[in-house]
């Protein structure tokens, strides 16, 4: 990977060294590639230096020509203290190769400078140099007063702070490095798993959910996504964010119920160095990290309502403090927020802000538990076996029709990460054996499946036929009570009868407690 020389120079601490280098030596810092070829900028006829004696040299073509020459030539020395004298001028600089994952890839040069005292005999040599340059007289006694002599004490020092932007540079590379990284492997997923095009589900509530996506994910807008644990709400920030302008940014995701209030400041704000017992260094939060990019927090139902105003101040001013800091920063970062939590109900406890929740939700995802798309069960059970299938190399296998029954039956209370965890325990029980069948099932989705085979259990060809219709009309909405998770409106909906019959119906065979539902 090739360092990104332009962006080295804005860099905090690097821009902070170059400055004390040209306060207190003289200066200018110059990166070069491995061929001597100056990547800095700071290398043209246009730039204005501080440096009188370098202000001069740039009028010079031919010693800027003979300096990127020594730079060249500093490479193939095997110069151990990093010190060198210009073949134009005799002039010093200090050179140090930059090396990552063992390979150079350029250098940190800094020039001028003096190694030693400056003697009558170095300044005559370097006046015939100048003259022969055409620099005229007044400018000589200017350019040799801007040389700044280095004894010892100083240049250990000022060896120290070019190594620290040797350290940063590589530093910096290793981070975008991991970034580019992190990026290449999630692209390579898109298709599988971020592409909210490809992401599994034919019913119409995930292709109402798609054609969302579609419109909301190029705008910058905060999105607020709802529903239940294990429905993908982090999938869809995610496909949010690698279909918005802001791919090629960072994306960090933060569970807000995971930590408590002093860990969650310091998580997402950062902290200085000696804020607290154990900060030992400064922090960066994930709102700095995530500068230009998108931040997704997750549970942010879970936030207590002091933390609330710190992230509606994030919001609002684009601005934070860290922890235990003295000056708030600046931060630009698309917030995508989600929770499994009633939250207008919270509002109406006072338990989340409603300032908050405003600026949040200026877009809302409702995504739907699995329950109420079970046109995707199937597609989902025979997407999930073949990644297995795939990842472990084996020949695919195949769900028994008894099994897949029992699966489809079953109401998915985990949703999709339930369904794919199940996935998982069958192929690994299953063995050898290419067919699944329904004896590799959790017991749970074995007995909630079971009530339909009491159904014709239950009846018989004699009898009573109003008992016996009572009877299955009692087993029908125990069974549904349970597929529709005690949603009274979707159950009669599915039944055909009214909401306020089926509520009779429910008080008369006494179902309407869940525990009872479920034949515990």
């Amino acid at each position: 990977m090739a360092i990104n020389w332009t962006e080295l120079k804005d860099l905090h601490v690097i821009s902070k060294v170059r400055e004390l280098i040209s306060q207190w030596y003289g200066a200018e810092i110059f990166f070069t590639d491995l061929s001597g070829h100056v990547q800095s900028g700071n290398w043209s006829k246009d730039f204005d230096y501080k440096n009188q004696f370098l202000a001069v040299l740039n009028q010079t073509s031919q010693g800027f020509q003979t300096l990127g020459s020594d730079f060249e030539n500093f490479f193939d020395s095997n110069n151990e203290n990093g010190f060198c004298n210009s073949s134009f001028t005799g002039v010093s600089f200090f050179g140090q190769a930059i090396q990552i994952d063992g390979e150079p890839v350029g250098g940190v040069f800094a020039f001028p400078i003096i190694k030693g005292s400056v003697s009558d005999d170095f300044k005559d040599s370097l006046i015939s140099v100048l003259e022969n340059y055409g620099i005229k007289d007044n400018s000589l006694n200017i350019c040799i007063n801007s040389l700044n002599e280095l004894d010892h004490e100083k240049s250990s020092y000022f060896q120290e702070l070019v190594g620290l932007i040797s350290n940063e540079i590589i530093t910096y590379h290793n981070e975008i490095k991991k970034r580019e990284e992190l990026i290449g492997d999630l692209n390579s997923e898109l298709g599988d798993r971020y592409r909210y095009h490809s992401m599994i589900g034919k019913s119409k509530q995930m292709q109402k959910i798609y054609r969302l996506l579609e419109k909301i994910s190029s705008s910058e807008s905060s999105v607020f996504i709802l529903g239940e644990n294990g429905t993908g709400k982090e999938l869809v920030a995610k496909a949010i964010h690698y279909y918005s302008p802001r791919r090629d940014k960072m994306f960090l995701a933060v569970n807000c119920s995971a930590f408590n209030d002093n860990l969650l400041d310091s998580e997402l704000f950062g902290h200085v160095k000696g804020a607290f017992t154990g900060a030992l260094k400064d922090k960066r939060g994930l709102f700095e990290q995530a500068d230009g990019g998108t931040l997704f927090l997750d549970e942010i139902g879970d936030t207590s309502l002091s933390m609330q105003v710190k992230l509606l101040r994030v919001l609002q001013e684009g601005t934070f403090m860290p922890v235990g800091g003295t000056s708030p920063k600046k931060c630009n970062v698309r917030i995508l927020a989600a929770t499994n939590k009633n939250i207008k109900k919270m509002m109406a406890d006072g338990e989340f802000r409603e300032d908050l929740f405003y600026r949040i939700n200026v877009i809302n995802v409702d995504l739907p538990p699995l329950r109420e798309r079970t046109d995707d069960v199937a597609l989902l059970i025979s997407h999930f076996l073949d990644k297995k299938c795939q990842e472990a190399g084996v020949s695919d296998k195949v769900i028994s029709k008894k099994a897949l029954e029992k699966m489809l039956d079953y109401s998915w209370p985990g949703n999709v990460r339930e369904l794919e965890n199940e996935v998982e325990r069958i192929f690994v029980l299953s063995g050898d054996d290419r067919s699944i069948g329904p004896e590799t099932l959790s017991q749970r989705i074995i007995d909630f499946s079971a009530p339909s085979s009491q159904v014709s259990g239950s009846l018989t060809r004699s009898g009573n036929l109003k008992e016996a219709t009572e009877e299955l009309e009692r087993i029908m909405i125990k069974e549904g009570l349970r597929r529709c998770n005690f949603n009274k409106s979707k159950l009669a909906k599915e039944l055909g009868i009214s909401r306020a019959s089926l509520i009779m119906k429910v008080d008369r065979y006494q179902l309407d407690k869940r525990k009872k539902a479920s034949g515990e």
